[in-house]
């Protein structure tokens, strides 16, 4: 009984010798296709797994099944080729996602402006209330110093000296608030509390 004759009949053994035979044709006329070693080996398994099942097919006369074989490898690139271009085509349809963006620096800078504020909210309330006054329709609110000084019915002279004292008091506001000022019978602190 002839190789094609017991390939058509489903002989495993005799499909085995013709992988034996071609696999190597079948592999290198696949990268050639395809000019890439990974999809050539995919292309090579699909050709035999063509080939076994349309081993009904086979005529029963002839040669070497080697043509037959480079055949199906053909479609099989041809398909590959199509069904990835389908592929990249549905991709290009769909709509783009927004890239996301990376709030890691957004989250820090959160983080420390949060602790700014509270380091500025510490030693704003260590100011007295009328430099709090001032500062706050000034600097926070940006009134001028004679719209602040109307606002709090105060000479504009006032508004000045009180904001440059507040300024002051607040240039270290990311250090602790400055201590409050003793009293007159309070004595200052031992040399060793100094250290």
């Amino acid at each position: 009984m002839s190789l094609r004759a017991r390939i058509r009949g489903g002989d495993q053994a005799a499909f085995g010798e013709l992988f034996d035979e071609c696999s190597k044709a079948v592999y290198n006329h696949a990268f050639r296709l395809t000019g890439n070693w990974s999809t050539a080996e995919d292309v090579m398994a699909l050709t035999f797994l063509e080939a076994w099942r349309l081993r009904g097919k086979i005529d029963h006369e002839g040669g070497s099944l080697r043509p037959w074989l480079l055949g199906i490898a053909t479609n099989v690139h041809r398909n590959l080729r199509r069904t990835a271009r389908r592929h990249d085509d549905a991709l290009a349809r769909m709509p783009r996602g927004d890239v996301v963006p990376d709030f890691a620096d957004e989250v820090v800078g959160r983080i420390d402006d949060a602790e700014r504020l509270a380091a500025v909210r510490t030693a704003y309330d260590g100011l007295r209330r009328q430099e709090q006054d001032v500062f706050a329709l000034c600097v926070w609110a940006g009134l001028d110093y004679a719209q602040a000084a109307h606002a709090l019915g105060i000479p504009v002279g006032t508004v000045r000296s009180r904001l440059s004292r507040a300024r002051k008091k607040l240039a270290g506001a990311g250090e602790p608030p400055p201590a409050p000022r003793q009293s007159s019978g309070d004595r200052g602190p031992d040399k060793e509390e100094i250290r």
